[in-house]
């Protein structure tokens, strides 16, 4: 029992843009989401938006308390009032997992803009692959950097950051990724996002603020004047204002204020030693040595230390993977000895599949810079075939050892390490399930065949790069098969794939063999066992993997189990230091974080370890190596601003907590009052097109089924589309409610046909009256629409907005259509405009307050600049007396003549800075006052009326 007008009130309800006051400003975003969001992500959101005139924010929330699920908010609002500019920089282990995140939990979709697919675009006609139709675009820092001449020519409406302490030494010369990215990202809406926006040194801070706004601080030099000496050197007046300063930009919560909203589980840690044979220590040795030698020719001179990395990463790993990499090296031996015949070495002849058999190595090549070497080093063509020829024969040796060894002791010990893991898996009530991290394919088929060997027969999935092996190709096409009547299926063969192997492993496997690949954009909170099989050497990329496991909505702790190699020295010092240092493997949900914040990228860590591989031979260097470099991470992870960042990015707990509490019962109750609305519209709407089952949220249309969100969040069903705010039928139904025209007429609501009680509405049971409803748009500080309710009974009296809302949501029938006297029509229109003008009255002093605090802004940042110029005099007239006094004290005719010389030179010097000194400041308060008329430009008040319906009223 729903009438036209009351489908089209609702319809403009859905889609009116409200103040970033209120929680209505993500409604469209909430009704989206197909997570259960928590109050402190619903306040991040709105305090980004909040930002002035929406320059962006910084979101600096504790580890654990979904970030990315806040952005996603932010971008998803966005993307549904039309604004689909949007660029997400990311670290490159992180695109993947924000491709799936915004799909799964916001049906947005995104592309990953990298070489490969950039180039073909190009090809293709594409001008700029950065301005995509309707897709977000993903990309890493660096290929950024490459491309910020492309980046720089969209107009985004929003860029988000994450990871974005790579970001805080900006401030530094040296730092070019950073430069390059501020000055591209100029100008545009910006989202920072990281756990440790302060990690050393407050010049940090600076540099994040000053990527969303340079006018908060003056200049680097003033800001480290007035704050960089450190929280306990600086004036209590100077820490306040450096406080007010950087509220606006900067939010943080932390975990302890959200213990009523999330669960946060434990990482138990279990240690797994094994001992190999003589043939694996053997072979392990000698490739070991053979890698250490100053001069090799079957490794690529261009990338010479990473595939050195590349190739420990197999010898650790197992015999089956440094095997067939032996004979990768091989080949490409055979391929320079080709060359010399023909008389000719190229330095990058020989390609092979070494790096094939290493799904991350793509991640990681992009970071990894390396200077290229020559490949002869002088020596005549003979020499290099005969040293070439030597080499080769050495390989043949290792290979043939290599190939010898039938059974890996890793694996034996994988057996005792996967019982002791579902025994404590059994103890704290989880899944019995597993995922097994390896840094190879080739190992990850060799512990397929072993496990299935050994008691795990059609339990094991496995999950890579290539996902080509017949299990997984007949798991895709029954996973394609059951889907086909449901919104899992993408489109993209890859995320299908990917999505149909962690279906099968949640639902049937108990163990997922994975490699680098499955750390990235997937989710297995359904598993709590992590297997390390292979560790790398980058603490980011450990986290990430157990991360898939330990995350956001884990329920259970999480077991982490870690391989040693008992007489490897140097494998027992890194693990101590990923281990102790990294805090990785134990404690609360992502405690580790803190201490990775430290890093600006995990690949310069791999870059020291693989250094201490390469350049010692003993016990003892090993041990010295690994000592200094104990201390140089004891220096990042020390994190000696901590009690500086505590007060200064860090709210009362108890004011935090009221305000989450109130932003807990105002979400539930403006998600409920927007899913009534969509679903008595969609009914309205669509009732001559599907039919529609008020128990279960759902109806059917042209044999598909759709549930609304809320409703398949509690029972997940298969072939069920997920109906939503953004759902192409939602879409074309609000659009349906909005375009009609209504003529006034009679509207009987039914307040007995009304399951629950409202008792304002009761006294109106009986009574009649006129009601008319206009949407005022607003052009200001913020793009506002109102929906303004002007009624009143055939008595006279006025119904206030609250009692028209709810008037609304009662069964209703049509009745007769209806003339509308002159005097009628008037008395509505003066209710309204008096309700216009009390609206615009408040719009107009939240701009004032706003204005008032971008002209302190503005005045606080022309002073710091003045302030410097004045200082720089001071400064000089310091150095002119001190030279002085050095000139009278000296003896010797030629220094004192010097001395006055140099005296006289900057007494100048100071002079000319005095006679500038008034028109520099002049030039500063000219372009703060430019600044600000642009401002107020941009907050002058525009404000359109559009009337909607009028009808006669009666409540029975």
């Amino acid at each position: 029992m729903t009438t036209p007008y009351q489908s089209q009130y609702f319809a403009y309800e859905l889609t009116r843009q409200h103040s970033s006051r209120s929680i209505g400003r993500l409604s469209q975003s909430l009704i989206n989401a197909t997570v259960d969001l928590n109050p402190h992500q619903v306040e991040a959101a709105l305090f980004a938006f909040r930002a002035p005139l929406e320059r962006g924010a910084i979101l600096a929330d504790e580890v654990g308390l979904g970030k990315t699920i806040e952005a996603g908010l932010i971008i998803s609002q966005l993307w549904a009032e039309r604004k689909r500019n949007i660029l997400i920089i990311v670290p490159p282990p992180l695109r993947k997992q924000w491709n799936q995140e915004l799909w799964e939990k916001f049906y947005i979709p995104s592309i990953i803009l990298e070489s490969k697919n950039f180039n073909e675009m190009v090809r293709s006609g594409h001008r700029n692959p950065f301005l995509q139709q309707d897709q977000i675009v993903i990309t890493s820092y660096q290929y950024a950097r490459n491309k910020a001449d492309m980046l720089q020519k969209v107009n985004w409406d929003l860029i988000v950051f994450d990871e974005a302490h790579r970001m805080r030494n900006v401030y530094k010369k040296s730092n070019k990724i950073g430069r390059t990215l501020r000055a591209a990202t100029a100008g545009y809406p910006k989202i920072l996002l990281t756990a440790t926006p302060l990690q050393n040194s407050l010049m940090e801070l600076y540099g994040l603020i000053s990527f969303i706004d340079p006018h908060i601080f003056g200049d680097e030099t003033t800001f480290r004047r007035q704050f960089a000496r450190g929280a306990k050197e600086m004036s209590d007046v100077d820490f306040l204002d450096l406080k007010r300063r950087i509220q606006p930009v900067c939010h943080r919560t932390l975990r302890r204020q959200v213990t009523e909203y999330v669960n946060y589980t434990q990482r138990i840690p279990i240690t797994q030693e094994f001992m190999p044979t003589n043939n694996e220590w053997e072979l392990y040795e000698k490739v070991s040595a053979y890698l250490q030698r100053e001069q090799l020719f079957a490794l690529p001179t261009s990338q010479r230390a990473l595939m050195t990395l590349v190739v420990r990463k197999l010898l650790a790993s197992s015999s089956f993977a440094i095997s067939d990499t032996l004979h990768s090296l091989i080949k490409r031996l055979d391929q320079l000895l080709i060359e010399l015949e023909r008389g000719k070495l190229e330095t990058a002849a020989g390609c092979f599949d070494v790096y094939e058999d290493v799904d991350e190595f793509n991640e990681t090549m992009e970071e990894w810079e390396e200077e290229e070497q020559p490949i002869h080093n002088g020596l005549s063509l003979s020499e290099m075939k005969q040293l070439i020829l030597q080499e080769k024969k050495e390989l043949e040796q290792y290979y043939e050892l290599a190939k010898s060894i039938r059974e890996n002791s890793k694996a034996e010990a994988l057996l005792t390490a996967l019982e002791k893991g579902f025994e404590k898996l059994k103890m704290i009530g989880a899944n019995e399930k597993a995922v097994i991290f390896t840094e190879s394919r080739r190992t990850q088929a060799y512990l397929r065949e072993f496990l299935e060997r050994n008691g795990y027969t059609r339990k094991i999935v496995l999950f890579n790069g290539q996902n080509e092996d017949e299990q997984a190709k007949q798991i895709y096409a029954e996973w394609l098969e059951k889907h086909q009547h449901d919104d899992k299926i993408t489109g993209s063969k890859t995320a299908d794939m990917r999505a149909a192997l962690v279906e099968y492993f949640k639902e049937q496997a108990s163990i997922m063999i994975a490699t680098e690949s499955a750390s990235e954009g997937i989710n297995l909170q359904f598993c709590s066992l992590v297997v390390n099989y292979d560790l790398p050497w980058n603490p980011q990329r450990i986290e990430q993997r157990i991360g898939r496991c330990h995350r956001y909505g884990q329920t259970h702790d999480v077991v982490v189990i870690n391989f040693l190699n008992h007489k490897n020295e140097a494998d027992k010092k890194v693990y101590e230091i990923l281990s102790e240092k990294f805090r990785l493997f134990e404690g609360v949900f992502g405690s580790s974080d803190e201490v990775l914040g430290a890093l600006e990228s995990g690949v310069d860590f791999e870059k020291r370890i693989q250094q201490i591989y390469q350049t010692c031979r003993t016990a003892e260097e090993i041990e010295q190596a690994f000592k200094n470099l104990q201390a140089e991470l004891d220096e990042q992870i020390q994190l000696k601003m901590k009690e500086t960042r505590m007060h200064l990015l860090e709210n009362f707990d108890d004011e935090v907590r009221e305000k989450l509490r109130d932003h807990y019962h105002q979400t539930s109750l403006h998600l409920n009052r927007m899913e009534r609305y969509l679903w008595s519209l969609s009914k309205y709407e669509g009732a001559k097109e599907a039919i529609f089952d008020d128990e279960t949220l759902s109806f059917t249309k042209d044999d598909e089924t759709y549930q609304m969100i809320s409703q398949a969040k509690k029972q997940e069903r298969s072939n069920v589309h997920h109906y939503r705010f953004s759902h192409p039928l939602a879409q074309k139904w609000i659009e349906q409610a909005k375009s009609r025209q209504l003529i006034p007429k009679e509207i009987t609501f039914r307040y007995s046909d009304y399951e629950g009680k409202v008792t304002i509405l009761e006294r109106l049971i009986g009574k009649e009256g006129w009601l008319s409803l206009d949407l005022l748009h607003v052009q200001s500080l913020e793009n506002e629409q109102h929906l303004i309710f002007s009624a009143i009974d055939l008595d006279g009296e006025q119904l206030d907005q609250e009692i028209c809302e709810k008037m609304f949501e009662l069964p209703a029938v049509e009745g007769e259509e209806i003339e509308l006297s002159e005097s009628i029509g008037n008395t509505l229109r003066r209710m309204s405009e008096a309700q216009q003008a009390t609206i615009l009255n408040d719009i107009m002093e939240r701009t004032s307050v706003y204005l008032d605090a971008e002209l302190e802004k503005l005045e606080k940042w022309s002073q710091d600049l003045k302030n410097k110029l004045e200082k720089d005099i001071d400064e000089m007239t310091v150095e002119i007396e001190h030279l002085k006094r050095e000139a009278k004290l000296t003896r010797n005719l030629a220094e004192k003549l010097e001395m006055n010389k140099q005296i006289k030179e900057l007494e100048k010097k100071r002079n000319d800075m005095r006679r500038s000194l008034y028109d520099q400041q002049d030039e500063i308060d000219e372009q703060k006052d430019r600044l600000f008329e642009e401002i107020e430009k941009k907050l002058e008040q525009r404000t359109a009326t559009e009337h909607l319906f009028t009808i006669k009223w009666r409540i029975v």
